[in-house]
């Protein structure tokens, strides 16, 4: 299937690793430019220099941190004098898992929570407002917000809240953009195998087993995986799909969502 995305130009933020990455590839493969925006510099040039290698696409890294009103005005602006403008957001960029651990939500630091929200959440709305004057503008453009499974279920506590505010972020930009002809979605990936996408935890064999029991095609996704329904979302065929939250997690066993 010929996506359409050939010539648009993305920004992938936590694009150097994992899910970020293998998204910024599945993009340059179908003509995408891409900015892949990280932290780390020199984590994010040889990400920049392995993707250019592998695709042949056109990639900037810049160096950025989504907790920063500063940063990600400068972002955007670097994209577009770079690129000539930006068509597509990607929003990945997060703590894995977030903030928790024993003791639930009664021993959480609310120092530790206020770091993960002004990543998560509070990043993503300053991208989405950085460049939602440029998508008005042109009267296109697509938002696609990476959220987590954790949104349907307990688990570590601000990693829970945080993608419920992902997803409710998600829509609310769908409904004030989309007359403007900007799709805004969230992809909630559950266990997720990174490879050599960066991916740099040892999933123990037995937990990977254990997990697999209860997704309902037998295994974990991978991030390719994930980044193949992000390339979907991103392109010009998905116009009828926008304030969605869309399951990449190979399927939860037992829940109905509708």
């Amino acid at each position: 299937m010929d996506l359409r995305l050939s010539g648009r130009r993305a920004i992938v933020t936590g694009g150097s690793r994992g899910i970020g990455r293998a998204i910024a590839r599945a993009l340059l493969a179908e003509g995408v430019q891409v900015v892949i925006a990280a932290r780390d510099a020199d984590v994010l040039k040889a990400a920049a220099a392995d993707l250019t290698a592998a695709t042949g696409g056109t990639v900037l890294p810049v160096v950025a941190d989504t907790g920063s009103d500063t940063s990600v005005q400068e972002l955007v602006e670097t994209t577009v004098s770079e690129l000539g403008g930006v068509d597509i957001l990607v929003n990945n960029a997060a703590r894995p898992g977030g903030a928790g651990g024993p003791g639930g939500a009664r021993a959480l630091s609310t120092a530790d929570v206020a770091a993960d929200f002004n990543v998560k959440v509070l990043g993503y709305l300053r991208t989405a407002q950085a460049v939602a004057p440029h998508f008005i503008a042109q009267d296109w453009g697509r938002i696609i917000n990476i959220g987590g499974l954790a949104a349907r279920q307990v688990g570590l506590a601000s990693g829970s809240i945080r993608n419920v505010g992902v997803a409710a972020l998600t829509k609310t930009l769908a409904d004030e953009l989309g007359a403007h002809g900007v799709t805004v979605n969230v992809v909630h990936p559950g266990l997720t195998l990174t490879g050599d996408h960066g991916g740099t935890v040892v999933v123990p064999d037995e937990y990977l087993q254990a997990a697999a029991a209860r997704i309902s095609i037998g295994r974990a996704v991978t991030a390719d995986e994930v980044a193949s329904v992000v390339a979907f979302l991103a392109s010009p065929l998905a116009v009828a799909i926008t304030g969605e939250s869309i399951a990449a997690g190979g399927g939860t066993q037992g829940p109905i969502h509708y």
